[in-house]
């Protein structure tokens, strides 16, 4: 009886690891979410508090592409629901050379394969699939061959209005 409740603190102790460290992009999946809505490089960290707030931490500011590109600031912050981030702060999405704020990202019905980004002045649909596999992040953009650093307040001369 007492070897059966050792192995059974032993094996405990082994995978109580591994539930407690799993990945952003599993945590998205358990949710409904595509995996690959962050960055496959920089993201540090991320904490999920009991009132359902996600913040992700990453190394620094960066861009990816998607069907566009988005910017992610150091710290992503949003409501995590059931095939929801909801309130995003820190993630912009460039839409006819401007750079919007994104405000919610949803996954009505995962059958439609579509994923709603909701931009303020637009809601916008693509493809789940652009999403299946995280995106390299880059520090920097490069526009006509030459780098633009982009301030994560300001965009391209234009106030990002929360």
């Amino acid at each position: 009886m007492g070897m059966v409740i050792f192995t059974t603190l032993l094996i405990g102790l082994f995978l109580l690891p591994l539930a407690t460290s799993s990945s952003i992009h599993e945590l998205l999946e358990s949710r409904g979410l595509p995996g690959g809505l962050f960055p496959k490089n920089g993201v540090k960290s991320y904490q999920l508090g009991e009132d359902g707030v996600l913040e992700v931490f990453l190394e620094r500011p960066c861009f990816a592409t998607f069907e566009t590109r988005v910017f992610f600031e150091s710290v992503v912050r949003a409501n995590l629901s059931y095939g929801g981030l909801i309130g995003v702060e820190g993630l912009s999405q460039e839409e006819l050379f401007l750079w919007l704020p994104v405000k919610d990202i949803i996954v009505y019905d995962p059958s439609s394969g579509l994923i709603l980004f909701d931009i303020g002045v637009a809601h916008k649909q693509m493809s789940l699939s652009l999403f299946e596999d995280p995106p390299f992040c880059h520090p920097q953009q490069t526009q006509g061959g030459g780098v633009l650093e982009m301030n994560t307040r300001k965009e391209l001369g234009f106030e990002v209005q929360r």
